[in-house]
Protein backbone atom coordinates (compact mmCIF):
# COMPACT_ATOMS: atom_id res chain seq x y z
CA UNK A 1 0.00 0.00 0.00
CA UNK A 2 1.39 3.37 -0.64
CA UNK A 3 -0.46 5.79 1.27
CA UNK A 4 0.46 9.53 0.65
CA UNK A 5 -0.55 11.99 3.81
CA UNK A 6 -1.47 15.48 2.71
CA UNK A 7 -1.17 18.38 5.22
CA UNK A 8 0.36 22.02 5.68
CA UNK A 9 3.22 22.80 7.69
CA UNK A 10 3.08 22.87 11.36
CA UNK A 11 0.15 20.03 11.44
CA UNK A 12 1.69 16.56 13.10
CA UNK A 13 2.68 15.47 9.77
CA UNK A 14 6.56 14.40 11.46
CA UNK A 15 5.52 12.62 14.10
CA UNK A 16 2.71 11.00 11.89
CA UNK A 17 5.63 10.26 9.38
CA UNK A 18 7.40 8.58 12.76
CA UNK A 19 4.36 6.67 13.63
CA UNK A 20 4.24 4.54 10.28
CA UNK A 21 7.81 4.40 10.03
CA UNK A 22 7.99 2.42 13.40
CA UNK A 23 6.08 0.13 11.35
CA UNK A 24 8.63 -2.72 10.70
CA UNK A 25 6.29 -3.26 7.40
CA UNK A 26 6.25 0.17 6.00
CA UNK A 27 9.21 2.87 4.37
CA UNK A 28 8.56 6.33 4.83
CA UNK A 29 9.32 9.39 2.71
CA UNK A 30 10.02 13.27 3.67
CA UNK A 31 8.50 15.86 1.59
CA UNK A 32 9.88 14.60 -1.53
CA UNK A 33 8.54 17.52 -3.51
CA UNK A 34 10.17 20.12 -1.24
CA UNK A 35 13.44 20.91 -3.57
CA UNK A 36 11.23 21.07 -6.65
CA UNK A 37 8.84 23.41 -5.30
CA UNK A 38 11.74 25.34 -3.79
CA UNK A 39 13.16 25.39 -7.40
CA UNK A 40 9.99 26.39 -9.20
CA UNK A 41 8.88 29.21 -6.77
CA UNK A 42 12.30 30.61 -5.87
CA UNK A 43 11.05 31.02 -2.44
CA UNK A 44 13.79 31.90 0.43
CA UNK A 45 12.99 29.25 2.67
CA UNK A 46 15.69 28.26 5.99
CA UNK A 47 18.37 26.17 4.61
CA UNK A 48 16.95 26.91 0.73
CA UNK A 49 20.51 25.55 -0.70
CA UNK A 50 20.52 22.48 1.61
CA UNK A 51 17.24 21.13 0.47
CA UNK A 52 18.09 21.70 -3.38
CA UNK A 53 20.98 19.55 -3.19
CA UNK A 54 19.39 16.98 -1.14
CA UNK A 55 16.33 16.25 -3.76
CA UNK A 56 15.25 15.73 -7.21
CA UNK A 57 14.73 18.85 -8.33
CA UNK A 58 12.22 17.28 -11.15
CA UNK A 59 9.16 16.90 -10.06
CA UNK A 60 8.40 13.93 -12.56
CA UNK A 61 11.21 12.10 -11.34
CA UNK A 62 10.22 12.47 -7.92
CA UNK A 63 6.89 11.07 -8.89
CA UNK A 64 8.53 8.10 -10.70
CA UNK A 65 9.68 7.10 -7.31
CA UNK A 66 6.74 7.75 -5.34
CA UNK A 67 4.75 4.93 -7.99
CA UNK A 68 8.38 2.78 -8.44
CA UNK A 69 9.72 -0.30 -5.88
CA UNK A 70 9.05 0.55 -2.09
CA UNK A 71 12.48 1.42 -0.55
CA UNK A 72 13.77 -1.51 1.64
CA UNK A 73 11.34 -3.98 -0.22
CA UNK A 74 8.22 -3.26 2.40
CA UNK A 75 5.10 -3.87 2.09
CA UNK A 76 3.95 -0.18 2.43
CA UNK A 77 5.49 3.15 1.70
CA UNK A 78 4.18 5.99 3.52
CA UNK A 79 4.56 9.38 2.00
CA UNK A 80 4.80 12.94 3.93
CA UNK A 81 3.18 15.53 1.18
CA UNK A 82 3.12 19.44 1.91
CA UNK A 83 0.18 20.80 0.02
CA UNK A 84 1.31 23.89 -0.65
CA UNK A 85 4.14 21.99 -2.40
CA UNK A 86 2.02 21.13 -5.32
CA UNK A 87 1.81 24.33 -7.45
CA UNK A 88 1.96 24.25 -11.44
CA UNK A 89 3.93 22.17 -13.13
CA UNK A 90 4.04 19.16 -10.09
CA UNK A 91 1.91 16.17 -11.39
CA UNK A 92 -0.83 15.21 -10.17
CA UNK A 93 -1.74 12.17 -12.09
CA UNK A 94 0.35 10.14 -9.38
CA UNK A 95 -2.12 10.39 -6.80
CA UNK A 96 -4.80 8.03 -8.71
CA UNK A 97 -2.46 5.36 -7.67
CA UNK A 98 -2.14 6.03 -3.98
CA UNK A 99 -4.07 5.98 -0.77
CA UNK A 100 -4.55 9.41 0.20
CA UNK A 101 -5.09 10.92 3.11
CA UNK A 102 -5.81 14.27 4.63
CA UNK A 103 -3.93 15.28 8.00
CA UNK A 104 -6.01 18.79 8.94
CA UNK A 105 -5.30 21.01 12.16
CA UNK A 106 -6.74 24.22 13.54
CA UNK A 107 -5.61 27.42 11.44
CA UNK A 108 -5.34 29.11 14.75
CA UNK A 109 -2.81 26.63 16.02
CA UNK A 110 -0.93 26.52 12.34
CA UNK A 111 -0.52 30.21 12.18
CA UNK A 112 0.96 30.85 15.62
CA UNK A 113 3.24 28.01 15.28
CA UNK A 114 4.69 28.65 11.51
CA UNK A 115 4.45 32.41 12.33
CA UNK A 116 7.39 31.53 15.09
CA UNK A 117 9.24 29.97 12.93
CA UNK A 118 9.31 31.83 9.55
CA UNK A 119 8.40 35.42 8.91
CA UNK A 120 5.00 37.00 7.21
CA UNK A 121 4.00 33.35 5.97
CA UNK A 122 1.33 34.10 3.27
CA UNK A 123 -2.17 32.06 2.62
CA UNK A 124 -0.68 30.00 -0.19
CA UNK A 125 2.34 28.96 2.13
CA UNK A 126 0.25 27.15 4.67
CA UNK A 127 -1.60 25.27 2.52
CA UNK A 128 -5.30 25.27 3.67
CA UNK A 129 -6.65 26.01 0.08
CA UNK A 130 -5.04 24.08 -1.61
CA UNK A 131 -5.88 21.07 0.99
CA UNK A 132 -9.39 21.84 0.08
CA UNK A 133 -8.61 21.47 -3.95
CA UNK A 134 -6.48 18.52 -3.94
CA UNK A 135 -9.39 16.80 -1.62
CA UNK A 136 -12.44 17.82 -4.13
CA UNK A 137 -10.31 16.98 -7.29
CA UNK A 138 -10.04 13.72 -5.86
CA UNK A 139 -13.60 13.44 -4.51
CA UNK A 140 -15.04 14.81 -8.04
CA UNK A 141 -12.56 12.02 -9.95
CA UNK A 142 -14.65 9.31 -7.87
CA UNK A 143 -11.96 8.48 -5.51
CA UNK A 144 -12.33 8.56 -1.14
CA UNK A 145 -10.11 10.41 0.32
CA UNK A 146 -9.56 10.06 4.28
CA UNK A 147 -9.97 13.14 6.29
CA UNK A 148 -8.07 12.96 9.89
CA UNK A 149 -7.76 16.08 12.63
CA UNK A 150 -4.33 16.27 14.36
CA UNK A 151 -6.16 17.50 17.70
CA UNK A 152 -8.39 14.44 17.35
CA UNK A 153 -5.03 12.29 16.98
CA UNK A 154 -3.34 13.88 19.92
CA UNK A 155 -6.78 13.18 22.64
CA UNK A 156 -6.37 10.10 21.91
CA UNK A 157 -3.90 8.42 19.70
CA UNK A 158 -4.57 4.51 19.39
CA UNK A 159 -8.49 4.51 18.50
CA UNK A 160 -7.66 7.66 15.86
CA UNK A 161 -4.74 5.92 14.42
CA UNK A 162 -6.72 2.54 14.54
CA UNK A 163 -9.64 4.13 13.10
CA UNK A 164 -7.36 5.27 10.07
CA UNK A 165 -5.93 2.11 9.57
CA UNK A 166 -9.34 1.02 9.30
CA UNK A 167 -10.26 3.32 7.21
CA UNK A 168 -7.49 2.69 4.69
CA UNK A 169 -7.79 -1.13 5.08
CA UNK A 170 -4.30 -1.16 6.91
CA UNK A 171 -3.54 -3.64 9.71
CA UNK A 172 -3.20 -2.05 12.98
CA UNK A 173 0.24 -2.17 14.75
CA UNK A 174 0.95 -1.40 18.21
CA UNK A 175 4.35 0.12 17.25
CA UNK A 176 2.77 2.73 15.42
CA UNK A 177 2.22 4.68 19.06
CA UNK A 178 6.23 5.15 19.97
CA UNK A 179 9.54 5.37 18.01
CA UNK A 180 12.66 6.34 19.30
CA UNK A 181 13.91 9.79 20.11
CA UNK A 182 16.21 11.21 17.68
CA UNK A 183 14.59 11.58 13.90
CA UNK A 184 14.16 9.10 11.63
CA UNK A 185 16.56 8.10 9.35
CA UNK A 186 14.55 9.63 6.36
CA UNK A 187 13.94 12.88 7.43
CA UNK A 188 14.95 15.65 5.20
CA UNK A 189 17.85 17.82 5.47
CA UNK A 190 15.40 20.45 6.59
CA UNK A 191 14.81 18.63 10.18
CA UNK A 192 17.60 20.45 11.91
CA UNK A 193 15.36 23.96 11.67
CA UNK A 194 12.10 22.51 11.87
CA UNK A 195 11.73 19.34 13.94
CA UNK A 196 13.49 20.25 17.66
CA UNK A 197 10.47 19.29 19.36
CA UNK A 198 9.54 15.47 16.72
CA UNK A 199 13.20 14.57 17.95
CA UNK A 200 12.79 14.96 21.42
CA UNK A 201 9.55 13.04 21.58
CA UNK A 202 8.93 9.65 21.85
CA UNK A 203 5.43 9.59 20.93
CA UNK A 204 2.64 11.16 20.42
CA UNK A 205 2.58 14.93 22.64
CA UNK A 206 -1.05 15.31 24.79
CA UNK A 207 -3.88 17.05 23.94
CA UNK A 208 -3.66 20.24 22.81
CA UNK A 209 -4.66 22.75 25.35
CA UNK A 210 -7.10 25.95 24.34
CA UNK A 211 -6.74 27.70 20.69
CA UNK A 212 -4.01 30.44 20.77
CA UNK A 213 -5.16 34.32 20.86
CA UNK A 214 -3.31 35.78 17.67
CA UNK A 215 -3.97 39.63 16.44
CA UNK A 216 -1.98 41.58 13.53
CA UNK A 217 -1.23 39.62 10.74
CA UNK A 218 -1.61 36.11 11.93
CA UNK A 219 -4.97 36.34 12.98
CA UNK A 220 -6.02 37.71 9.42
CA UNK A 221 -4.32 34.70 7.86
CA UNK A 222 -6.18 31.79 10.85
CA UNK A 223 -9.77 33.69 9.40
CA UNK A 224 -8.68 33.00 6.07
CA UNK A 225 -7.88 29.86 6.40
CA UNK A 226 -11.07 28.71 8.32
CA UNK A 227 -13.87 28.17 5.74
CA UNK A 228 -11.49 25.77 3.88
CA UNK A 229 -10.55 24.13 7.32
CA UNK A 230 -14.27 23.61 8.32
CA UNK A 231 -14.93 21.79 4.84
CA UNK A 232 -12.48 19.44 5.55
CA UNK A 233 -13.86 18.93 9.14
CA UNK A 234 -16.59 18.55 8.43
CA UNK A 235 -15.97 15.13 6.83
CA UNK A 236 -13.41 13.72 9.15
CA UNK A 237 -12.80 10.36 10.68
Amino acid sequence: MRIAMWSGPRNLSTAMMYAFGARSDCAVTDEPFYAAYLTKTGLPHPMREQIIASQPTDPELVAAHLLGPVPGGKAHFYQKHMTQHMIPGIPRDWMSDVVNVFLIRHPARVAASFSAKYENPTLAEIGFIQQQELYQTLTSAGAAPVVIDSSDIRRDPETMLRRLCAAIGLEWDDAMLSWPAGGHASDGVWAAHWYGAAHRSTGFAPAEGPLPDLDGPAAGLASDAMPAYDALRAVAI
